[in-house]
């Protein structure tokens, strides 16, 4: 066996990256950055109450419509920044900041401290000196969050299939080969091609047509020990199928509902998978029987907490995951961003 780490949990391995300017979290920590340094601004420049009202009102009434367009421009020009590499996507970034200021500002620059404005040249200054502000921040959050994120995928690598899902499936299969060759023959290339998948150096969003795929060879195989107590529903619109989700979203979900939900019943359970767009944004909802006193299993928890966290990591504030018991069911709802390129 080798030595060596697998790529997948190197810890300082992500490369430098523009911001997703489509991410909403991005555009609300920019719009308030911008505004903070302008509210310092007008604070070092005034000594009275009425002198700072005055300067907030000017700066803003030259800085607001430059953040606007600037905001615009990056959120259209998103897709295109993202295919440069590192460096000239800061230059691209840096030469929209400044065509949107000599354009809106009308050849004034900020308020001086005596009151007066100087020439565009200062105005232009601040302008790429707060764009080289924000970009620091941005590598800096990225680094940061570099551990996080391959901590992330080990959790999520330790936690993808229950040591006792590789057994209980042999011993299905092994029942099989005699009274049903071919079907035991299917099964054994289900598993293979699972853990292939889920052993795979997934680094990036993954097609959620793939992560569907994943689960219902998954499920073929528990079908195999758990017969007609397993009933899968879909209901899935085609058209999700192209949107780029986290790997290992949807498969320890379904894992958790045969685990809590199918496993400790008697009767037939159904679970219950829902996909569909609603407003530009990707919904999954999921719901399992409920068994109030098999809930001391563990792990259902942890699989939800790590999965919550790689949700914010992709997409930060712009996905949530919702969890509830309705009666007798246990209900699990994820929305995020509906998108189809990287």
């Amino acid at each position: 066996m080798s030595a060596h780490k697998p790529q997948s949990i190197r810890q300082n391995d992500l490369p430098d990256a523009l911001p997703d300017f489509r991410n909403l979290g991005v555009m609300a920590r920019i719009l308030l950055a911008v505004n903070a340094l302008a509210l310092l601004a007008a604070v070092s420049r005034s000594r009275q109450i009425a002198d700072f009202v005055s300067n907030l009102t000017e700066i803003a009434g030259w800085l607001e419509p430059v953040l606007l367009l600037v905001v615009i421009v990056l959120y259209a020009a998103s897709p295109l920044l993202e295919r440069l590499a590192y460096r000239y996507g800061l230059l691209a970034v840096l030469a929209v900041v400044l065509a949107a200021t000599a354009t809106l500002f009308p050849f004034q620059a900020m308020l001086a401290g005596g009151g007066e404005w100087t020439g565009i040249s200062w105005n232009l200054g601040y302008s790429a000196l707060g764009t080289g502000l924000l970009a620091s921040y941005f590598h800096l959050r990225n680094r940061a969050l570099s551990p996080a994120l391959s901590e992330a995928r080990l959790q999520a690598l330790q936690a993808r299939i229950r040591p006792h899902f590789l057994f209980n499936t042999l011993n299905a299969v092994l029942s099989l080969i005699r009274r049903d060759p071919k079907r035991a023959e299917a099964a054994l290339e289900d598993l293979a091609e699972l853990f292939r998948t889920v052993m795979a150096d997934n680094r990036e969003l993954i097609s959620l047509k793939d992560e569907i795929s994943l689960c219902r060879q998954y499920l073929n195989l528990e079908q195999l020990r758990l017969g007609e107590r397993l009933r899968v529903e879909w209901q899935l619109e085609p058209a999700a199928e192209q949107a780029l989700v986290p790997p290992m979203l949807l498969q320890p979900l379904v894992e958790n509902a045969v685990y809590h939900g199918i496993e400790p019943g008697i009767a037939p359970g159904v679970i219950d998978i829902r996909i569909a767009l609603q407003d530009a944004r990707l919904r999954l909802q999921l719901s399992n029987p409920y068994y109030v006193e098999h809930q001391h299993r563990q792990g259902n928890r942890m699989a939800l907490e790590n999965i919550r966290e790689r949700l914010l990591l992709h997409f930060d504030v712009e996905a949530r995951l919702e969890t509830r018991i309705a009666g007798d069911r246990y209900e699990i709802d994820i929305v995020m961003p509906f998108r189809t390129t990287l």
